[in-house]
């Protein structure tokens, strides 16, 4: 029995965006610590960026940076990156992908993700929307919020499209509005108190 898959309690970051997302990525990589004991799982919702985020973002992070596929482990200090066209659910401290249940219009990807860490992930939530379009990951907050998770918004006038972190605000379920540097310091308090 290997012990990293039974022992999944280290913190998510779940860091959902879509237009504009790439700049809040590297700004928030750039000052996360590589050893900080948390996987750094980016979904973003543009479905013709995603899968290159893989490819652009090891410039400003020495963590590792993987695209997600089916049945991948889940690990600390790893970035882990959606496929796209796919919605992203966790079982058993794996990755686990589906068909996206919304092909047409906005997609829900963020969402979708969101509720399934509150279901199936023993560790810290820390659920962080960044710019983009439309409202994914607003309607999953209460339920991080439930489980005992931290909730993060952009700062609207950092972010290019300010609609994603403005509806996660409006929900009512943010802690923090912050810059994604701020963000990532935030952070880096919240992993040492683990």
């Amino acid at each position: 029995m290997k012990t990293r898959t039974t022992s999944k309690d280290y913190p998510i970051v779940c860091v959902g965006g879509s237009a504009g997302g790439l700049d809040a990525y590297i700004r928030l990589l750039k000052h996360l610590p590589a050893d900080m004991g948390v996987a750094i799982v980016i979904v973003n919702h543009l479905r013709s960026v995603a899968t290159r985020l893989h490819q652009i973002l090891p410039r400003y992070t020495t963590m590792p940076v993987e695209l997600i596929t089916e049945k991948l482990d889940i690990e600390p200090n790893h970035v882990f990156v959606i496929p796209e066209k796919r919605d992203l659910h966790v079982l058993n401290g794996e990755f686990r992908l589906t068909s996206i249940s919304k092909p047409r219009g906005w997609p829900d990807v963020i969402t979708v993700f969101m509720r399934s860490l509150t279901r199936n992930w023993d560790g810290k939530l820390i659920a962080v929307i960044v710019s983009g379009l439309d409202g994914d990951g607003a309607a999953a907050l209460p339920g991080i919020k439930e489980v005992g998770g931290i909730t993060f918004a952009q700062k609207p006038d950092t972010a290019r499209e300010p609609d994603m972190p403005e509806s996660a605000i409006a929900s009512g379920y943010i802690d923090f509005i912050l810059s994604p540097k701020d963000i990532a310091n935030e952070i880096v308090r919240i992993a040492h108190q683990e």
